[in-house]
């Protein structure tokens, strides 16, 4: 059990030391034992709880540094008054009942002028400056205003819109309403006496739309006023419960009805209000009645509901007529025209390869939605050869250029020359080696001049060609006719190699 000087403050304690002579106790290992179980036993239920100054009990769940007052608040036994709003620090806020008063004051009656009063009409409340209207000479003197009280209002009463009214301006509404009572009564009296209709208007205006008109989904009796719904087995799932996406299909509560399927893939129970209008006879009743109306037009008189089994009949004798006269043309326009073995040739799916099966395709030709396996193609052409190439661009590479290997042509958009094509090439890359070749003969010719004798004699390699620039060049201007005569050929037959 904890100390009654615990959670006294020090100038309390030190009083009562002066007084008795006695310190505060330190709690023993015991003390702290039968604390800690008191405390276990009050959070099982099986203590009472503690008890504070106003007699309320303290839950014992509420945690230590809560439920322990500060040592300077100044409490005796278990508190939580200082957890909770402290009266001197709120701040007070005026009444439900408390407004500006309006008007004049008249429990006050002054006789006599006073001083610094008004001198216009008395009133202490204002001076002639700062009176409103027109200046008037009174025989008496005028009530003083009342003096408004700064009003302290809170965050609601700044915003209601009913602060300041008086109930007692109700009274003339409802006097007003027993008046218009009183006349309606008097009115009816009246009627009565002069033998007329005693339905009032008041009761006709109540029972117009009770008798006409049917809320749907509602069965109304006007003459027992008893309304009843068409209510739903309870076993059945609810319409609203079988798909709760805001998106699926409308539900109208007033009506409790669904026109559409909310689950149109998955659910095979329930199709929706819709499914029962245009399911069953309900498409053939809609038919007889188009039938009904378009004969009607003609000139024959019947009606779906008055005679059902003549227009029935009717109905049946027109389709009959009708397929007679169809069949009739189709053998007339047979035997004009013939042709008649077309209307035996096999179905549109078996001639077009055309199937069921729903496959849908991107701009660029890939599967989206089908069971159609989806073959993987490039986006560029395939196969295609252009400018009477025998290859694709691509085909040949050499020095790191890419071209044509039926005519080694590095321009994509060339015209293929064929065998004359190869040639030049060849020509081309064996012109660039003895290039390369004379090269070296100038290089090593400058070297054996520099040397002596009989280093000139070793550095100097009688296999080599070392011909001269201008051989070279007649050579190769050779060849290159000799080619352009042969391009002329292979133009003249037509570009094929």
């Amino acid at each position: 059990m904890t100390s009654s000087n615990q959670n006294l403050p020090v100038s309390q304690i030190l009083k009562s030391k002066s007084e008795i002579d006695d310190e505060p106790k330190k709690k023993s290992r015991e003390d702290w034992r039968k604390a800690k179980e008191l405390e276990e036993a009050r959070k099982a239920g099986t203590a009472p709880a503690a008890v504070d100054e106003e007699g309320k009990d303290i839950n014992p769940h509420i945690p230590q540094y809560i439920s322990s007052a500060p040592w300077y608040y100044g409490t005796t036994g278990p508190t939580l008054k200082h957890q909770r709003p402290q009266e001197d620090k709120q701040k007070q806020f005026s009444g439900i009942d408390e407004w500006y008063n309006r008007g004049v004051d008249t429990t006050k009656i002054v006789i006599k002028y006073r001083k610094g009063a008004c001198e216009n009409c008395g009133a202490m409340t204002h001076i002639k400056k700062r009176l409103y209207g027109k200046a008037q000479e009174r025989a008496s003197i005028a009530p003083d205003e009342f003096i408004q009280k700064n009003l302290a209002l809170s965050f609601d009463g700044k915003r209601d819109r009913w602060s300041g009214y008086d109930p007692a301006e109700h009274k003339a509404v409802i006097e007003e309403f027993q008046k218009v009572e009183e006349a309606k009564r008097h009115l009816k009296a009246e009627k009565l006496n002069a033998n007329e209709d005693s339905d009032g208007d008041e009761d006709k205006d109540e029972d117009k739309y009770v008798d006409e008109v049917d809320m749907p989904g509602t069965k109304v009796d006007s003459k027992q006023r008893i309304t009843v719904r068409n209510l739903r087995i309870r076993e059945d799932t609810a319409k609203y419960l079988r798909n709760l996406d805001p998106n699926s299909a409308y539900y109208d509560p007033k009506t409790r009805s669904m026109r559409e399927n909310p689950n149109p893939n998955r659910d095979e129970t329930y199709h929706g209000e819709n499914f029962v209008r245009f399911s069953g006879d309900t498409t053939n009743h809609a038919k007889a009645q188009l039938f009904a109306w378009e004969a009607y037009e003609k000139g024959v008189d019947v009606h779906l509901l008055a005679e059902p089994t003549k227009l029935e009949l009717l109905q049946k004798e027109y389709e009959k007529k009708k397929d007679q006269f169809k069949t009739k043309v189709q053998s007339s326009v047979l035997d004009c025209y013939g042709g008649e073995e077309h209307l035996h040739a096999p179905p549109k799916s078996l001639l077009l390869a055309q199937t069921e099966d729903y496959v849908e395709y991107s701009r660029l030709g890939k599967i989206i939605k089908g069971t159609e396996k989806e073959v993987i193609r490039s986006k560029y052409e395939e196969d295609v050869y252009i400018n009477n190439h025998t290859s694709v661009w691509g085909s040949y590479w050499t020095g790191g250029q890419w071209g044509y290997k039926c005519c080694h042509s590095f321009v994509k958009n060339s015209y293929c020359l064929g065998e004359a094509g190869l040639n030049i090439s060849n020509k081309s890359v064996a012109l660039e080696a003895n290039t390369t070749v004379t090269d070296e003969a100038v290089s090593n010719m400058g070297r054996v001049s520099s040397m002596g004798d009989e280093d000139s004699i070793d550095a100097y390699d009688k296999n080599k060609d070392y011909s001269s620039e201008e051989d070279i060049r007649s050579k190769t201007e050779k060849k290159e006719k000799e080619a352009k005569g042969k391009e002329k050929e292979y133009t003249k037959r037509g570009f094929k190699s």
